[in-house]
This record gives structure tokens, sequence and C-alpha cells, in this order.
């Protein structure tokens, strides 16, 4: 079995994990949690980008998604950002739901699982 940590600094969690050629990414939220949801989930989402790329793939080869938002209030701004995120025709299975996330100022949160490009 062949497993691969990546950015394992935090003892509690990897950045990324890699196994049979599936990426699991750790939890992404905001670079600024001072900022509206729009640019939240833009931020968010960049981050996504770049561990995917480190991870060997993109966002065309996301399976799934799962957001975490702070209220539904929220929803049709952050699918907004999303919307234009997503690669038309490489839309991942995906879930959205209303949580109390890990920091007050924290708007939003994705998960997300992908795999490899070969």
């Amino acid at each position: 079995m062949n497993i691969e940590r990546i950015g394992t600094e935090r003892r509690r969690m990897s950045k990324i994990v890699i196994h049979n050629e599936t990426i699991y990414l750790c939890g992404q939220v905001a670079k600024d949690s001072k900022a509206g949801i729009k640019e939240q989930t833009q931020t968010m989402l960049a981050k996504v980008d770049e561990l995917l790329v480190q991870a060997g793939s993109d966002r065309k080869h996301i399976l799934s998604a799962t957001l975490y938002i702070k209220t539904m209030q929220d929803f049709a701004a952050m699918n907004e950002v999303w919307d234009a995120w997503v690669v038309e025709g490489y839309s991942p299975a995906r879930a959205c739901v209303e949580a109390s996330l890990a920091r007050a100022e924290l708007l939003v949160e994705i998960s997300v699982v992908a795999a490899v490009i070969k």
C-alpha cells in the first residue's frame, strides 16, 4: 500500500494525502478571513489550485468537493465565484452544508478529493 503525505508540519493533519492515484486535500479556508464571502471563496479556491498542482492534478480532475458555509445567506454569492472557477464540463460531485467553522470570521471552507493526472 503506497500512501504519500505532503505538508505534515502540523501533527494533526497532512495538507495532501495521495493514495492509489487519488488526492485528498485537507480543508481549505480563505487567506484573508476578514474579507467577504466572494473574496474568501476566491482565495480559498486559489489555495486548492496550488495544492492540486503540487499533488500532480488540477481542477479538471476534482472528483468531489464538500463546501462548508457559515450561513446559507451567502450561498448565492459563494456559488457565483464557484461557478466561474469550475471548468465547464468538469463539474465534480458536490455537497454544500451550513456549518460552524473553526474560527468565527471564516465564512467558507472546502474539502476536495481529486484524481492524479496521468
